[in-house]
């Protein structure tokens, strides 16, 4: 080993790199086993690149071309939700999805997609009339709609939740989380991977590229990288929670270019959520928004769904989803550091495949060299600190968050009703929690109508109290929300709803 190298503190058999969707579901499926993992996430918590902000749609399968990547995983990770979520205690529901037909000629478009569904193996796939569609979803926009194609196999997920759950059960099964460790450079040494971090260097008999947006930098520290990675934001607006009541199904317009466009959704927690564009950009770190866009994605929803108001919208934001230039997902050895594998190019739908991304990834490196030997003391189950239900009266909720400090009844965030006890739960989980951000993902504290002006001391003071960091430490939303509030009002004026 070289000078100053600690082996038996920092040797893994796999280093993951990136805390998404991707890289907690490889952490949890590894933590059945007894290798030694560790996750090194640049970011202060899981789930903040692109898993964080995007649709949250479970896809059914049907849209990816027959013999991709995208296609063998999406379907398979597909029907692994419905055990996950009842192991791991997020929020999913099997919605069905519909895709609308608005021309004549957009029937060949669906009926393309249902050939290729029933070829990559999907179930159920029926072409409606517009009666039967309408009988099935009701709040479809009154004119303009001839039918569609359905899909009983799609669901919604909340993605964060979902993120959050897996790491929380693979750190409670031994594996190791580094936040705010951004990798610099890849270098081998005899058998192993050096990995070195701005804090800390780490080795590993394998390292994981599981880093989203970045995954062509991580790849080019060992050589030429193979592939290259565009960044594509899209924006959205999400509505108060209650308004994607009464719609029961996601709603996809015909795909176009550049994926498969504007859609209008319920959320797992009863918001209505509308969007994405596609926009292709530079800085991955780009999640800005801005009115005129936001103003065509809400006229193309209009063709679906029309029944939703903009004095309703509580949320402007953006996600950036990392565009191979192959057009599907990578899963491949670097051809110049043996023992790392790129798990890349990971976009829509992403998400839906993660699970059955991470089984194919560890069977890999089991191929490779892994030990596949179970861990015996591997716990299966987690239970999230909230659960979906009715708010009560406003008046009620008022009184509890009058309640003194201390009392676990006591309401901290009386958009969302979100409990003191809660929130304490959730700083215990595993994860060590830094922003108010993190919380809320969390536990739904600042994610009401006021998006967190009440709420936000309250939850400060909390992350404070409970995890001992200093309060000039905590990280606050980096999002203004005056900018937010000229952007909903320029949106309303371009629209004429002001």
């Amino acid at each position: 080993m070289r000078d100053g190298f600690q082996a038996k503190k920092m040797v893994y058999d796999v280093i993951i790199i990136g805390a998404g969707a991707i890289g907690c579901a490889l952490a949890r499926q590894l933590s059945q086993t007894v290798n030694r993992v560790l996750v090194l996430e640049a970011g202060e918590d899981v789930s903040i690149g692109a898993t964080r902000a995007n649709s949250g749609i479970v896809h059914g399968g049907f849209a990816s071309k027959n013999g991709s990547n995208k296609a063998r995983f999406c379907l398979a990770g597909n029907r692994m939700f419905s055990s996950l979520s009842k192991e791991l205690d997020f929020p999913y529901r099997q919605t069905g999805s519909v895709v609308l037909a608005f021309r004549d000629e957009d029937w060949e478009v669906l009926e393309n997609l249902r050939q290729n569904g029933l070829a990559n193996g999907v179930e159920g796939l029926s072409l409606l009339k517009e009666d039967a569609l309408r009988s099935r979803v009701p709040r479809l926009a009154p004119e303009g709609i001839l039918g569609a194609l359905y899909c009983p196999e799609s669901g919604i997920v909340s993605p964060y939740e979902y993120a959050i759950a897996l790491m929380e059960n693979a750190v409670s099964n031994g594996v190791e989380l580094k936040l705010f460790h951004p990798v610099q450079s890849l270098q081998p040494y005899q058998d192993q991977i050096l990995v070195q971090t701005p804090q800390q260097e780490f080795a590993a008999h394998f390292v994981v590229n599981a880093a989203g947006c970045g995954a062509a930098e991580v790849a080019a520290m060992a050589g030429p990288s193979p592939f290259s990675i565009t960044p594509r934001k899209g924006q959205y607006i999400l509505f108060r929670r209650g308004s994607g009541d009464g719609l029961n199904t996601v709603v996809f317009q015909p795909p176009g270019p550049m994926g498969k466009g504007v859609l209008v959704t319920p959320t797992t927690w009863s918001n209505l959520m509308i969007g994405p564009d596609a926009q292709e950009i530079e800085d991955a770190n780009d999640v800005s928004t801005d009115p005129q866009s936001l103003a065509s994605v809400v006229q193309r929803a209009k063709r679906s769904v029309c029944d939703f108001q903009l004095h309703d919208a509580i949320r402007l934001f953006s996600g950036v989803r990392p565009a191979s230039n192959r057009g599907d997902f990578i899963l491949e050895w670097s051809e110049h550091l043996p023992g790392l594998l790129h798990l890349a190019g990971i976009e829509s739908p992403g998400l839906t495949a993660s699970p059955a991304l991470a089984q194919e990834a560890f069977r890999m490196l089991v191929q490779s060299g892994l030990s596949e030997n179970a861990n015996p003391d591997f716990t299966r189950h987690r239970r999230a600190p909230v659960h979906y239900q009715a708010l009560a009266p406003a008046k009620e909720a008022a009184a509890a968050a009058r309640l003194p400090e201390g009392n676990p009844e006591r309401i901290v965030c009386r958009c969302e009703q979100v409990e003191e006890q809660a929130i304490k739960e959730a700083l215990h989980h595993g994860i060590p929690l830094s922003s108010t951000d993190a919380v809320k993902r969390r536990t739904r504290a600042g994610m009401g109508i006021c998006q967190g002006n009440f709420c936000l001391p309250r939850v400060k003071d909390l992350l404070v109290q409970e995890t001992q960091c200093p309060e000039s430490d905590i990280l606050l939303p980096s999002r203004d929300k005056g900018e937010m509030k000229a952007q909903l009002d320029a949106l309303r004026r371009l629209l004429h709803e002001d």
